[in-house]
């Protein structure tokens, strides 16, 4: 430690185009009466574009329950005062044109535009997040790129936090991590000077008494829901608050089976001891990124990084490396991981590896 389809033409054969020698009209008969061929498209089932479209709607909740979208975009318009609930993945989803609504979005693997929209209260997961002529959209968000506001104001943004059954198998249907998000990463696209556009949701807002949970009659129920820390999907992290310590430690996990749950646990174990989880990232390295990032406590990791991204965590807080180390010691003995030596250069390491996954990820 230390440590494509192209259809090409056929040219008929001489055969083809001289008349039968015998039995030519029945020859005739049969080539008129041969089914058109069919190609996989034709055969697809057609598409209601009312499955995917909420529009029009008033003081009422509506959504699609799981296995409804299925990848699929949603388009979401015109609706007042509705509590929206969409518990799958879907490809991209826009929302034009809602006032006063509350809504939960499984995980998009593309973007959320959101559109001449006011007072709304939401919780997103997305690769891309945008807003456009918005006012007063407050955000639980987890968002694998930089989320971007243009001519809006009043915006607010928090970490996701949200559980239900499928959830986990939507982020890996949408191709999301629960490790890489810009939460707090904004970036306003038409700042005004002298006024701020954005700002952050109180650490200790609870996501219920903004989005609350379905109506025991609507028809989601049956969906169990959870907005504890402790269940979320997402981890919960500080993002881009001020730290409370000076004191951050470098913590990476390689590729294997337990990545996901070594991770989460290292988390738990921390956090009781009351360190925070600044930031968390999961990318793919190189061989020749080993040195560059990892510098004089690269021996040995070139061949970790092979079998798969790594998971590296910022957690922070007074004497957090020697706890690190401890816990390593504790709870993952015999398990690859790298730490930041000590707190003498974990700042170093922090910074070397989290600006390395930022110009990977294009942020």
């Amino acid at each position: 430690m230390g440590c494509v389809y192209s259809k090409k033409s056929r040219r008929k054969s001489e055969n083809e185009l001289k008349p039968a020698s015998t039995g030519g009209q029945n020859a005739t008969n049969n080539n008129a009466e041969e089914e058109p061929k069919q190609y996989s498209w034709d055969k697809r089932e057609k598409v209601d574009p009312s499955e995917y479209t909420l529009k029009g709607f008033k003081d009422t909740t509506i959504g699609r329950l799981p296995g409804k979208l299925n990848g699929q975009q949603l388009v979401i318009q015109n609706c007042e005062n509705c509590n929206i609930y969409v518990f799958d993945h879907s490809a991209t989803i826009s929302i034009d044109d809602c006032t006063n609504c509350r809504v939960v979005l499984g995980p998009v693997k593309g973007s959320v535009f959101i559109r001449d929209c006011k007072d709304m209260k939401c919780v997103v997961a997305c690769q891309q997040f945008r807003t456009r002529d918005c006012k007063k959209v407050e955000v639980f968000l987890c968002c694998a790129s930089q989320p971007i506001i243009e001519s809006s104001t009043g915006m607010k943004f928090g970490c996701f936090q949200y559980y239900y059954p499928e959830l986990a198998f939507h982020f890996k249907d949408a191709g999301l991590s629960i490790f890489n998000n810009n939460w707090s990463n904004v970036h306003d696209f038409t700042p005004v000077s002298g006024e701020t556009n954005w700002s952050l949701l109180p650490e200790d807002a609870v996501i219920f008494d903004y989005v609350p949970a379905p109506d025991p009659e609507s028809e989601f129920k049956g969906v169990r829901i959870s907005t504890e820390i402790s269940r979320s999907i997402v981890p919960l992290t500080r993002g881009g608050r001020r730290k409370e310590s000076d004191e951050s430690c470098l913590f990476v996990f390689f590729a294997g089976d337990y990545t996901t749950a070594n991770a989460r646990k290292l988390i738990d174990e921390a956090t009781a001891k009351g360190f925070v989880l600044i930031q968390t990232k999961e990318v793919s390295m190189r061989p020749e990124d080993i040195d560059r990032v990892f510098q004089n406590n690269a021996e040995g990791l070139a061949e970790l990084i092979t079998k798969g991204p790594v998971v590296a965590l910022e957690l922070n807080g007074d004497g957090v490396v020697e706890a690190c180390h401890n816990i390593a010691n504790e709870v993952f003995n015999g398990t690859k991981v790298f730490i930041s030596e000590s707190k003498d250069t974990s700042a170093r390491d922090v910074d070397s590896f989290f600006n390395f996954a930022d110009m990977q990820m294009g942020l």
